[in-house]
């Protein structure tokens, strides 16, 4: 696997919506294996230029302790840094809890990240049923990672959320059901509307999600599988 060095790709310094009862920021890292037609961070996919040093950042923290509550890591995939939890663990150190957004594709380095305490929050997105990941992603990936990443969050003893984006050329109804038989058990599972504003494939600009109707159909299937499913 190799082995990449963290780089800051943009900081966001306020949000009440993304850590669920948590007041945080969001950080940004930049490079992704994956590429989603969809992604909505298209300027973050590939290399680029640091957008926040990490002294900057944590000067930027060190005056918000007390203000802020957490620190969300986000991408790209965070977990394509081989250097990402010293990083996390620092945020910790600072006084801020954690949630890590990612895709499931390096389950090892998630469970070292869960062990060492580094993680107090994840959102894993389950991108479509395992059997359709390469085609889902456009990039080579085992699905028994994604597979091991899932039973590793549902293991985790930690809050947890698994997300799917649904855009209604990329997945049918019946592939929603079988997610959610692939993940049966779980504490939460989100179906995100998608809303074209910035996709990694111009294409996608005119895309949709599924009817409202047709989402609340869904949730209501899923609701026997996962405890607790949410439209958002």
């Amino acid at each position: 696997m190799p082995a990449f060095i963290m780089i800051i790709g943009a900081l966001q310094k306020f949000s009440l919506i993304d850590f669920p009862g948590r007041v945080c920021a969001i950080v940004f890292t930049r490079g992704c294996n994956f590429r989603c037609p969809y992604c909505h961070n298209p300027e973050l996919v590939g290399p680029g230029p640091v957008g926040v040093a990490e002294e900057d950042l944590f000067a930027f923290l060190a005056l918000r302790r007390g203000k802020l509550d957490a620190v969300t890591v986000t991408g790209g995939e965070p977990l394509l840094h081989s250097d990402l939890l010293p990083f996390l663990l620092k945020v910790k150190e600072a006084g801020f809890q954690v949630k890590l957004d990612t895709n499931g594709s390096f389950p090892d380095r998630l469970e070292e990240c869960i062990l060492s305490g580094a993680v107090d929050y994840i959102a894993m997105d389950i991108k479509a049923p395992l059997a359709k990941y390469p085609e889902a992603v456009r990039a080579q990936i085992d699905p028994d990672l994604i597979r091991k990443s899932i039973g590793i969050v549902m293991g985790s003893g930690i809050d947890y959320e698994f997300r799917t984006t649904v855009v209604r050329s990329r997945m049918l109804l019946e592939d929603i059901l079988r997610i959610g038989e692939e993940i049966a058990g779980a504490r939460k599972y989100v179906l995100q509307r998608f809303i074209p504003s910035k996709t990694l494939d111009p294409l996608y600009m005119s895309e949709t999600s599924f009817a409202e109707n047709e989402l609340q159909d869904l949730k209501r299937k899923l609701e026997g599988r996962v405890r607790n499913v949410l439209v958002r």
